[in-house]
């Protein structure tokens, strides 16, 4: 197997992730007027970068915790991690859709299918440094029964559908899982102590 350093990895993740969130912070407009009240069309923008802010934020902080727990990377590594910022790299785009069309049910569909694939594309590089590493590894025992994961994906995919029915539920669906990642995962942080 070529092992590679997971140092460029690492660094390139990080910058991507930097670009994105710039690109985000980029689409909220400034308003028209000079008062307060000018500011209010601008809540619902402002409110979606918020909630894909807090999202990016716990993808970087797991990324990291992720692989500053893998010894190594390989191939399969390296291409699963660049199919998970594919999926982040889509993050600016549906919040920028979601926060203009807020409420609607397509751009919140949109915005949870990016979510709900940013998900899988985690678990998929989870899984390609666990098998590198060895399931008995630390990491391996670390990550062991996800639930957080799952219960993400479950929720992720109930918001799509129900985005049919009434955004605000998808929309509240989102903030759930957002709530749920708030506190860190400890899994690896606690098999790294």
């Amino acid at each position: 197997m070529n092992l590679i350093p997971k140092t460029r990895l690492e660094a390139f993740s990080d910058g991507l992730i930097a670009i994105i969130i710039t690109i985000m912070v980029l689409e909220l407009k400034v308003p028209s007027g000079a008062d307060l009240e000018s500011l209010k069309p601008t809540i619902p923008a402002f409110l979606s970068y918020v909630l894909s802010f807090v999202f990016l934020g716990i993808y970087w902080n797991n990324h990291h915790h992720l692989l500053h727990a893998a010894k190594h990377s390989n191939g399969k590594i390296m291409w699963a991690n660049l199919h998970l910022l594919f999926w982040l790299s889509l993050v600016p785009f549906t919040t920028a859709w979601i926060g203009e069309h807020h409420q609607r049910t397509w751009p919140t569909v949109l915005y949870g299918v990016v979510l709900l694939m940013a998900a899988i594309a985690y678990i998929f590089l989870q899984t390609a440094i666990v098998k590198s590493e060895g399931p008995n590894s630390h990491l391996g025992m670390a990550l062991g029964n996800d639930w957080k994961g799952k219960l993400s994906l479950g929720s992720y995919a109930l918001a799509i559908v129900l985005a049919f029915v009434n955004p605000w539920i998808s929309d509240a669906l989102f903030v759930f899982v957002a709530l749920l990642w708030l506190i860190p995962d400890r899994r690896i942080e606690r098999m790294e102590a």
